[in-house]
């Protein structure tokens, strides 16, 4: 099993301007104790991507594990400690058939059927969500609140990552409800360092 930081933040590109301004925020983010980040980019093409996901290796090196949102290859591309991939991306068997066995994957799911088909593949985390409300996403799936939380802990012994709409308000609920850690992004944006270090704070 995994060991997940209570705290996993996910930087979207659309988010910020350009590379700098979003490795800027993640030296800011381990500077107040992130050690998981995931590199999110769902409008950019792959030259982007890389381009952008090499700067952030190169800025952020070894003080953080680095996960790639959808693309396998660019993980491997970017030197990324693992990839994450969702319902409509490269399969989790076909992901892990491009990283190798030793880099993480992670697999969004949304709903009961969904966690316990992802539960049996060779994925390292689940996350579950929307949790709450959230803007980050232009279709999000239906809210699945607190409850989903606890249901979803009871079908998998796999570390389990809750998003969506979480914020240092209601975080602490999250990880009661079950969760091992908690997804942010919005929440991290702005003073990202000081963000970091309440959430730690109040996650305990």
């Amino acid at each position: 099993m995994i060991p997940l930081p209570r705290l996993y933040a996910i930087l979207d590109a659309s988010s910020f301007t350009d590379a700098d301004t979003l490795c800027l925020s993640a030296r800011e983010l381990v500077a107040g104790g992130v050690t998981l980040v995931q590199y999110r980019n769902k409008s950019g093409n792959a030259g982007q991507m890389l381009e952008q996901a090499r700067e952030l290796k190169r800025r952020v090196g070894n003080s953080a594990r680095l996960i790639m949102n959808d693309r396998a290859d660019l993980c491997l591309a970017a030197g990324f400690d693992g990839v994450h991939v969702g319902q409509d991306d490269l399969s989790p068997e076909g992901a892990r058939q491009v990283i190798g066995g030793a880099l993480w994957l992670g697999v969004s799911t949304h709903n009961p059927s969904q966690l316990c088909e992802a539960d049996r593949t060779t994925a390292n985390y689940l996350a579950i969500g929307p949790i709450f409300a959230t803007g980050s996403k232009a279709n999000p799936d239906p809210v699945i609140g607190l409850e989903g939380v606890r249901r979803a802990r009871g079908l998998t012994q796999k570390p389990l990552v809750a998003i969506g709409g979480i914020t240092r308000a209601n975080c602490r609920q999250v990880i009661a409800a079950g969760a091992d850690a908690v997804a942010v992004i919005s929440d991290l944006l702005l003073e990202p360092r000081k963000s970091a270090e309440e959430f730690f704070r109040i996650l305990g």
